[in-house]
């Protein structure tokens, strides 16, 4: 029969060093008091005992976790761990770790990772919501405790907290003007659910383009729905069932417009000289595909890095309460590629090597360096 064995504390190498209890956790957090000789033998001691410093016990005595929440959608999706990335990395610098949890855009899971966070102790929370979030009482805890959060991305329309998010209005008026002023007079929009703030702005954006350029708003051009390949392969054969075919595709994620143009490819709709198509986010893979897909750039790690300043400010209390319940709106970019007529992308080859230009695409050889 094996015994367990029990967990090595700050006593257990007092003992064994014949030290008292508070040199050596003076040592094992290099308290300047304590000479780099007895440090390194409690270190090395700690080590050797297998010794785990309880950060749980640490944060309930000076009520701080150094840690904080972070709830998105998806993980799998290029925006969300596009930030999550960043806030990891600049929480680092600042002595924080990061609980990354994903909602899976399931309500109920949010709620369930909230109160689980709220037990956790985080120090800080950052919330991308789900599509389907429109009472966000469940984070009422977090601010009856007065524990900072930070809103992204997509944000609660009435709900008094910090919101960073990206100009989402700008952004879908940018796209379908572009569109606009490429040719196109009959733009399709796919949407995804309006219970979410991203889409209604960027539905707002596209009918202002429309309405600006004196073109109609029809609801049959416009489709709302969750933004996956399967839903935009369903919408595309609908788009395409009967002509006239539109001429114009504006796509509010990158995702849906990779799949609108594997369809074009497939049934032999030429982009961008029979359909232009534009996404949104700027996605690695728009920039990858041929033709590249015009897309809205987002800049993750600009809003990234504010949601962490946002969070340092509010942890160190920098700012006023006021500050708590304040918006920050981040730039978008159109970056134009060859989906909607733009210049094609130059190919890079090794010095005395042809390669065929797709598109037309331009090829530029690169010297050997010696």
């Amino acid at each position: 029969m094996s015994s367990l064995r029990s967990e090595k504390t700050i006593v257990d190498i007092a003992e064994e060093l014949e030290l008292s209890v508070s040199t050596v956790s003076r040592a094992l957090n290099d308290h300047p008091n304590i000479s780099a000789k007895t440090k390194e033998r409690v270190k090395k001691m700690a080590r050797k005992m297998g010794y785990r410093p309880n950060a749980m016990a640490a944060g309930l005595r000076n009520n701080k976790s150094k840690t904080i929440g972070l709830i998105v959608p998806r993980i799998s999706m290029f925006f969300p761990a596009a930030i999550s990335t960043i806030i990891q990395n600049k929480l680092q610098e600042f002595g924080y770790n990061l609980i990354i949890c994903q909602s899976n855009d399931s309500l109920q899971q949010e709620i369930e990772l909230a109160n689980t966070l709220y037990s956790a102790r985080v120090d800080g929370l950052a919330v991308s919501a789900t599509l389907y979030t429109t009472d966000f009482s469940h984070f009422d805890i977090f601010k009856q405790q007065n524990t900072p959060i930070v809103f992204f991305d997509r944000t609660p329309k009435d709900y008094n907290v910090k919101v960073i998010k990206g100009d989402d209005f700008l952004g879908g008026f940018k796209a379908t003007e572009h569109l606009v002023e490429k040719g196109c007079k009959d733009i399709v929009h796919i949407s995804g659910p309006l219970t979410c703030n991203l889409y209604t702005e960027r539905l707002a954006g596209y009918k202002e383009a429309l309405q600006k350029n004196r073109l109609p708003y029809k609801k049959n051009r416009v489709f709302f729905h969750e933004l996956t390949r399967e839903n935009a392969w369903q919408t595309a054969e609908k788009i395409f069932s009967q002509k006239p075919y539109p001429d114009g595709i504006f796509a509010t994620n990158d995702t849906t417009a990779i799949t609108i143009l594997e369809y074009c490819r497939k049934h032999g709709i030429r982009v961008p000289e029979d359909c232009k198509i534009a996404g949104y986010s700027n996605d690695p893979r728009t920039e990858i595909v041929t033709p590249s897909i015009t897309s809205v750039d987002q800049y993750p790690t600009t809003m990234g890095e504010r949601i962490v300043a946002a969070l340092m400010d509010l942890i160190q209390a920098r700012h006023p309460a006021a500050y708590r319940h304040s918006q920050e709106i981040v730039p978008i970019q159109l970056i134009e590629r060859e989906s909607t007529g733009g210049m094609p992308r130059e190919i890079v080859a090794p010095a005395g090597i042809k390669v065929p230009a797709a598109n037309g695409a331009a090829v530029k050889a690169v010297k050997k360096k010696k």
